[in-house]
Order: structure tokens, then sequence, then C-alpha cells
């Protein structure tokens, strides 16, 4: 060999053996129960930040003072599919779930991938670009639930498969959308996809985050000779559908409890189902004991609802009035306030954009309206439409304000419900014909984002043209960050709602946004895309059809304040 290929080799061996050398420096510490109670400001380490759900960051080195030199970071291209995306933050590593359930470990200061693990699912390519929101981290693993209806726990490290496991069979329609929780080892998870009459139901399970063993699995459908299961009247167990649940949940570590809600019953309508009954557990929210699953308490917030008005969203838990409160906003627009020790009702705020009901805001009674119960094959004029008020983009929790901020969307609708015939393997929600149209009081501004104290006050509100499309973001720097269909992402002063900053993805803002921190610099990172159901698609594309916005391009816009170049990171 002549010398300067010698050379060559020993110069690509030792940078070969610097860089495994390198890799073996980095240090994986494991993720403990104590991390996840008290995390690091630096890291995110729920789909909402924390097991409270507030969806704010304590970091305040981007505040109002500065946020206007906010710049791009990095930017990372994900697969197509409906975007929905809750990234998880720990240790400088962003880990992001990209629909159908491809997972992408990035280094959080410069964009580099890391690992990627792909989940194949077999004989479901319908539902490959199926909406991922949020992945969940404990010991060294990170853990995916798929749209197959598996739980996948993932080397943190390496992206390497540990365990895979099936809760439930996606052939009868089970599947994933909600990322898990972590309560003291367990890996805790809701099922979706429950619209089929089946002896199987929905449930929430916990695993052993360790080997996958499933350790306890509660039924969110009460049947026949089980408590609560004469609110379905004489319906056969085979024919009590739905309680889905399609956002995670919350964990109080100091009262040992989790906080999970469900969806409507299924078929949408009473009359469809065969009962004007509450039917339980259906628009709860359920306390459950993370050791063994028992339901502590459950409140319904709709007994008996009846035109798919979820009350399935997050679970805020905050400490208000001497009070430990969960407060919740589903598609109705009511604020609701629960005590999270006994599930009693607190108090309720009614924004006032639903025709539907009334409730009574000291009691927390529901009345419905006599004409705006639906009767089959006949056409109904309902606010809101079925994309809610508010929907799975999430409300943030600011400590500085006491105050949530809220994306809304003020539309109505005309639907015509349908029945659904009663056999095994069938059934559906029994939507008919639909027609959305802008809310009356909108102005033609269907967009509404709103700071809402937690005693019902509005402190302020933003209307315009686009929906706001993305779960709201707080942070200690006094600022709110949400997206919006067409395209902008926005920077608000909690205290006034002054725009702070602005700037425009390629498609629109859609997904959680997020805030960490990689060796003392702050990031504040946006998933943008398309899809995310009726608010994304079909309700802006008729409403604000001046407004457009591509049919592709899903990825994650990071930003960050300018540093020196001595400060930027080596490459």
């Amino acid at each position: 060999m002549r010398k300067p290929m010698r050379l060559l080799v020993t110069i690509v061996a030792v940078a070969l053996l610097g860089l495994i050398a390198g890799a073996q420096t980095r240090q994986f510490r494991s993720v403990t129960d104590e991390m996840l109670r008290n995390p690091s400001a630096g890291d995110w380490l729920y789909w909402r930040g924390t097991g409270q759900s507030q969806g704010y960051s304590r970091l305040d080195q981007i505040n109002r003072s500065n946020v206007g030199q906010l710049q791009l970071a990095w930017a990372w291209e994900m697969e197509a599919g409906n975007q929905q995306a809750a990234p998880i933050v720990y240790d400088g590593v962003l880990y992001v779930a990209s629909p159908g359930g491809t997972v992408d470990a990035l280094d959080g200061a410069t964009g580099d991938l890391l690992w990627q693990y792909r989940h194949e699912v077999e004989g479901e390519a319908r539902r490959a670009g199926s909406a991922i929101r949020g992945l969940s981290i404990y010991d060294d693993k990170v853990f995916l639930n798929t749209v197959d209806a598996r739980i996948v726990a993932l080397d943190a490290r390496t992206g390497k498969v540990v365990w895979n496991v099936a809760v439930a069979d996606p052939k009868k329609g089970f599947s994933y959308s909600a990322g898990s929780i972590i309560a003291r080892g367990k890996v805790i998870s809701g099922l979706q996809g429950c619209a089929r009459f089946y002896d199987d139901k929905c449930a929430i399970t916990a695993h052993d985050a360790k080997t996958g063993k499933e350790l306890w699995r509660t039924v969110t459908i009460a049947r026949p000779g089980e408590p609560g299961g004469d609110t379905w009247g004489d319906v056969a167990s085979m024919f009590r559908a739905g309680t889905d649940m399609w956002i995670p949940g919350s964990y109080d570590p100091d009262l040992n409890l989790i906080f999970w809600s469900t969806s409507q019953a299924k078929p949408w309508t009473r009359e469809a189902r065969g009962t004007d009954g509450d039917a339980l557990y259906s628009n709860s929210t359920l306390a459950l004991d993370p050791e063994t699953g028992k339901i502590v308490w459950y409140h319904q917030f709709v007994p008996g609802e009846t035109q798919d008005m979820d009350e399935v969203f997050e679970s805020v838990l905050v400490d208000a009035g001497g009070r430990s409160s969960i407060f919740k906003m589903g598609k109705l627009g009511i604020l609701w306030e629960i005590d999270r020790r006994t599930g009693n009702f607190v108090h309720a705020t009614d924004l006032g954009y639903q025709n539907i009901l009334r409730v009574d805001p000291k009691t927390g009674k529901v009345t419905y309206s006599r004409d705006m119960i639906p009767k089959l094959n006949q056409e109904l004029d309902m606010c809101p439409s079925f994309g809610g008020v508010k929907s799975w983009r999430a409300m943030a929790y600011s400590p500085e304000t006491q105050a949530f901020y809220i994306p809304t969307q003020l539309t109505c609708q005309k639907i015509t419900f349908l029945d659904v015939k009663k056999v095994e393997g069938g059934g559906g929600v029994g939507q008919g014909r639909r027609d959305n149209y802008q809310h009356p009081v909108s102005g033609g501004e269907i967009g509404e984002f709103l700071a809402m104290s937690t005693s019902g006050e509005i402190l302020w509100k933003k209307r315009q043209r686009a929906s706001f499309n993305t779960a709201a973001l707080t942070t200690a720097g006094g600022l709110v960050f949400v997206g919006d269909w067409n395209r902008y992402i926005n920077a608000y002063d909690v205290k006034n709602g002054n725009l702070l900053w602005q700037t425009r993805a390629a498609t629109s803002a859609q997904g959680f946004p997020i805030s960490y921190a990689v060796r003392g610099r702050q990031y504040i990172a946006v998933p943008v895309g398309v899809g995310a159901a009726s608010w994304g698609t079909e309700i802006p594309i008729k409403l604000t059809p001046e407004l457009k916005r591509p049919n592709s391009g899903n990825s994650i816009m990071v930003f960050a304040l300018p540093q020196s170049p001595a400060a930027a990171p080596r490459r």
C-alpha cells in the first residue's frame, strides 16, 4: 500500500474512533418518577409539558421585550398525513411522531437526526396517515401508541424496539391517536375506534414500562349488571358503543390519581342508540387509581349527550381559590371546573356560542332545549358544528395571569342524523348530510383566540378570518404562542393580547407547540402541516375559500433568539 493511502486509512479510522468515542461519552440518564414529578424547566416530558397538562413552560429567556427577534433555528420534514404532532424533549433530544407512527429523535439544538423508527401497519394502509398526538418517556424508553392499537417501547438512545404489544384488535376498528402518560412505572393509555358493535369495548389500560405486560384494564362503558349499567336502559351489551379516548390523560402524583376523559356514546343520537339514559361513562372524566385501575370517582358533564358534543379534551390541573381543580372545555364552549379530589362540580361558564342546552353555573345541571334533541331523518340547525367551539387544540394556562388561553372556532351546521342497524360488527355514528356555516355572531371571522380567567371572566379576545389551528403554549416570559390555518405563527402578550411577534410557515401551523432549552438556549417548536379533521379541512376550505394552503408539507419548525457566532453549535 502506498504511503498516502495508508495515511488516508489511518485518518478515516481515527475519525471513526472519534465518532464512536463521542457517542459513548453522551451518557443517557434514565427518566425517573421524580423527574416526571419535578421536571427540569428545559425539558418537556409530557404531551402538555407536565402531568398537569397546563401547556406552560417555566422558561423566560424569550420574553415580551425580545420575542420580536425570534428567528428560525432549524426545521425538519415529517411524514405525510393528519398532522397533530405533540413533541416531547428530554436532555436536549426532541422526539416527535409523524402521522402513521414514524418516530424521529432529533438533536434539539441543531435538528440533526439521531435515529428514526418506522412502525409498519399490516393491512391498515387506510390509516397509515392517521394523527399521532404525543409520545411518552420513562426510564430509558420512549413509548409510541400506534394506529393499529399497539404500544411500542423504543430504546431512547437508539430507537430499537424493546417491546411491542397488541392491546386491541384493529380489525374491529380499535386504534390509538393519543399518546400514553406515565404513572409510577406504568404506561397508561386510552383506546379509541369504538363505534362498531362488538363485545370488546373501549378501555383504559396500564402496561409495565419495563416489560409491556398488561397490569389492568378498565372498560369505559358500563355494561349490564355493573355499576352504572342501567344508564343505558335495556340496550344489550353488544350494542353499547363509544366512549373513545383520543386525548391523553393527566396525573396528580400527590393524590396519586389519573384523570382520563371520554367522548360521546355511539351512535350519536339517543334515538339511534335506543335509550335516553345517561349512557355512562360517556362524556365523563374518570379518576383512576394507577395501581389497580379502579374508578375512584367520575363526573359526567353532559348526561345522555345526543349531538356529538364531546368533552373528551385535555384535563388541566390547576390549584385555584384554595381548591385542587380540573378545568375543561369541550365542543360546547363551556369552561367546567370540578374538584379533582372528589369529582364534585364547582362552576361552569358558557361562552354563549352554543344553542343546544343550558347549564346551571352553580349546580352544573344540564337541560336540553326540547327543539334541539335530534329526530332521525329530520334536519336540525345547531351551533356549534361537529368541529365544536373548541376541539383538540388544547388550551394553555398561565400562572402569571391565572388564566386560560383558548383557541376557538365560530361555526354552526345543518345536519340530518340517521339510524344505525344493530348487528354484530356493524355500528357507526349515524351522521347524515351536513352543511357548515359561519356562526351568526362571528361577523365572518370564524377564528377566535381568547384569554379567560379561572373564574370565567374574559380578559381579552382576538378574532380573525382564519381558524386558530394549534394548541396554545404559554411561557414564563409572559407570552402565549398559537398558530392558524392561514400559515401564521403568533406570539401574544398574556396580559393584554398585544401581538408581539409573527412569522409565516409554508403551510398551516397545527399541532402542539412546545418550548425547551439546550445548553441554556430556549427554543420554541411548532408543528406545521395539513389534515387536522374538520377544523383544518372542510370548515376553512368552505367558509374561508379565499385563504389557501398547500395540500402537503408536514414539518416541525424550531425558533430561537439570535446568538453570537462564537456560541453557535459546531457541525
